[in-house]
């Protein structure tokens, strides 16, 4: 092989692998954010705290659609619980379109700094939604703030914390839930 077809090549491997990295950009920064709570992003728990503290936190809901026909609220504005207790929200979504949704609820909380303590025990927003055209569907949340909180030097201090939702379209049934 030449001079010329090696630096072509090589410049063509670079371009896909370029490519490649962006695709992938996205999922690995998801992940990423899931694992460790950065910016903002809540934790998925398996079970529940066996501690509870009496110290309390509010919590604020927030709803948001973005590019679809829907009506979606909290059915609670905010709720003040015990760090370590399990704590259950219920929104409401409704198709106000003549066709089926296919969308899903991204979530962070505010401040970022509690993301890694606020635990997601049950969430609509862990798989996609079909709401059927006309449809009202009530979503549970099933949560609890983790005891570790009141001791970490960053987070101490914090008692209301944002959880903030958006629905965003899907690309239809086969993604959706």
């Amino acid at each position: 092989m030449n001079r010329k077809n090696l630096i072509a090549l090589a410049c063509v491997l670079a371009v896909m692998g370029m490519t490649g990295a962006a695709f992938a950009a996205v999922p690995l920064y998801r992940l990423f954010c899931q694992v460790t709570g950065f910016d903002g992003t809540t934790m998925r728990a398996d079970k529940a705290s066996d501690v509870v503290l009496d110290e309390t936190v509010l919590i604020r809901f927030d709803t948001n659609v973005r590019d679809l026909p829907m009506r979606f609220r909290a059915e609670q504005v905010s709720q003040r619980v015990r760090i370590g207790a399990t704590g259950m929200a219920y929104f409401d979504v409704t198709n106000t379109s003549d066709q089926p949704i296919y969308a899903t609820a991204a979530y962070n909380v505010v401040p970022e700094r509690a993301g890694p303590y606020f635990q997601k025990l049950q969430c609509f927003c862990f798989d996609g939604q079909t709401i059927a055209p006309g449809e009202t569907r009530q979503f549970p949340v099933q949560y609890f703030i983790a005891p570790e909180i009141a001791t970490d030097r960053e987070a101490q201090g914090v008692r209301e914390i944002t959880l903030s939702y958006t629905f965003y379209p899907t690309q239809g049934a086969a993604q959706a839930g």
